[in-house]
């Protein structure tokens, strides 16, 4: 039997061993950042998410806000009708989740159903109208954040965008450009032509909009939570008004629509944890490929020239695997356990020239068939640490440009993100094989990458839309925020890319210089100068060393987006 004497002296070491077990824990607890930052596409979508942090919120509660609140303001990018994904990231425990609310095929769909009778692509059909709409997602979504994640009720964090929907929003110099795009196509719906066009004229910059249907939606939505949207009087108008315009929905698509949590992927570059987004994302495979391939080149050492060479080679291979392998992983079986591989990606980068391009026709893959975008993201991080990074959309501005009379939103058309033919581009040029053929209840491929760091200085959340650019967008600000940039340099870097087929390097206005574009043309690459830049990049960080919190919108839409950090009090007085 122990002695009293021995027993005392045995107390300092479990006092350690006990503070050594409750460290972490403890670490956890105490660095928490000072502020809050909320960086989304729109500035009353922001505000929205601010006000929610407000009564006591936390970034889930906010996401839901500002997904309904961007759901009302900015249509042309998501909305009701479209899908997203929700990277999540809780201070508490360190639980990390991706929730997928990507849209799924409608039931009675088929493989052929967009070629015509010698099977030619009908791009159209899965572009514009009933027929191109998947079942939408998003609601799903904010139900099951908000039940699962969130601090408060549902019927709480909906209110912001209710209340903009009933009083009214102002129509932002982005809607005002995205509409020109798609105005004859809503002329064609009675719905939309109601909801966005004056005498066949789309509203003027500066315009106060109302919508009141979509304010009585989501107030089923914040009333009966998930019944409210896929069930009862929303869910029977959606289906009559889409079949009466020659869609294939039916009330079990909607009854049967469940939004789903699935892990993310998890990946080290430079002794950095990042999280992002698994498939029905193609984004983070991708995104995982691409730093693991450049982990093996000493890029500090490399010229502007030298870098870009690799950057591009590294972009060929990560797409031609997309095309290749990629689909719902709830029909698909891939090769993750490769694609994920450094020995993989070591692989890869052994077939990369040092000085010249890999014509993408060299690459083993699928043939290309012969030879714009919008999406939403936004980024929150509040101020215990919990973190959101969310993309969602309805694909092309406006989606399909068809909103069921009395609904008060666009559906998708993300039907034609399947592979409508093995080796046909999509509208964003993106090819794919069978993995990503259409099927009944299928969620289509996706390029869509919400991704969060968790260094062990800061921490960020990033993402933006941009359709199959996503991802070489996210990779080249996340880049730049490993590298120490803040969030406005991070959302503010020029841009390029390349997505295998067409095998041309595309390039934002003033992104190389002359000479760059010529020592690259010298190796072998096709440059293409873009017209307009592209993307519309979101991006909070939080420095740990001072607590600091670093919101910035991309300055691409000037005026529109709002990215901006708040401290306790600023968001409680």
């Amino acid at each position: 039997m122990k002695s009293r004497h021995q027993t005392i002296r045995r107390w300092p070491r479990i006092a350690l061993w006990l503070a050594l077990l409750l460290l972490p824990t403890l670490a956890l607890a105490e660095v928490k950042p000072h502020a809050a930052g909320i960086a989304s596409a729109n500035k009353q979508a922001t505000e929205a998410g601010f006000e929610i942090l407000a009564q006591g919120g936390n970034a889930f509660d906010a996401a839901v806000a500002v997904s309904a609140a961007l759901a009302v303001v900015e249509p042309e990018s998501s909305g009701l009708g479209g899908g997203g994904f929700f990277l999540l990231h809780r201070a508490s425990d360190g639980k990390a989740v991706f929730v997928d609310a990507r849209e799924k095929a409608p039931l009675a769909a088929s493989r052929d159903m967009y070629l015509d009778a010698d099977g030619n692509a009908q791009r159209a059909l899965s572009v514009n109208g009933a027929l191109a709409a998947g079942i939408p997602g998003l609601p799903a979504g904010l139900v099951l954040v908000a039940e699962r994640y969130g601090k408060l009720p549902l019927k709480q964090s909906l209110a912001p965008a209710i209340r903009l929907a009933r009083k009214g929003y102002i129509w932002s110099a982005k809607n005002a450009a995205m509409i020109g795009f798609r105005t004859e196509q809503l002329a064609k719906s009675e719905g939309a032509a109601a909801l966005f066009l004056r005498k066949g004229k789309p509203p003027a910059k500066g315009d106060r909009i109302f919508n009141p249907d979509i304010a009585k939606v989501l107030e089923r939505i914040a009333g009966e939570g998930h019944r409210g949207f896929y069930d009862g009087k929303t869910a029977r108008t959606l289906v009559e008004g889409v079949k009466a315009a020659g869609g294939i929905w039916s009330l079990d698509d909607l009854a049967q629509y469940q939004a789903v949590e699935r892990e993310p992927l998890r990946f080290q570059f430079q002794g950095e944890e990042i999280l992002t987004s698994p498939p029905p994302s193609s984004g983070g495979v991708a995104l995982v490929g691409l730093f693991q391939i450049l982990s093996g080149y000493p890029l500090a050492e490399f010229d502007r020239v030298q870098r870009l060479h690799v950057e591009i080679e590294a972009m060929r291979r990560v797409y031609r695997d997309r095309a290749i392998y990629l689909g719902d992983p709830d029909f698909v079986q891939m090769p993750m356990q490769m694609l994920l591989s450094p020995y993989y990606a070591a692989g890869l980068r052994a077939s990369i020239h040092t000085r010249k391009a890999t014509p993408s026709d060299a690459l083993p893959g699928i043939s290309a068939g012969p030879e714009g975008s919008d999406t939403s993201h936004f980024s929150i991080i509040d101020s215990e640490g919990n973190i959101a990074a969310v993309t969602q959309s309805v694909n092309l501005p406006f989606g399909a440009a068809f909103v069921v009379p009395g609904t008060g939103f666009v559906l998708n058309n993300e039907m034609d993100d399947f592979s409508v033919k093995p080796g046909v581009p999509n509208a964003f040029g993106l090819i794919g094989d069978d993995a990503n053929a259409i099927e009944p209840g299928k969620r289509p491929l996706s390029s869509m990458t919400p991704t969060i760091l968790l260094g062990k200085d800061r921490v960020a959340a990033i993402g933006s839309p941009g359709g199959s650019r996503i991802i070489t967008m996210v990779f080249l600000g996340l880049s730049k925020v490993l590298a120490g940039s803040s969030a406005a340099e991070a959302v503010s870097a020029p841009r390029i890319h390349h997505q295998y087929q067409p095998d041309s390097v595309s390039v934002e206005p003033g992104a190389l210089s002359e000479a760059e574009i010529s020592a690259l043309t010298e190796r072998g690459y096709t440059v293409a100068p873009a017209e307009r830049p592209w993307g519309n990049m979101q991006v909070v960080i939080w420095n740990k060393q001072d607590r600091s919190v670093d919101a910035a919108s991309d300055p691409r839409w000037e005026g529109v987006g709002g990215g901006e950090s708040r401290d306790r009090e600023m968001i409680f007085r």
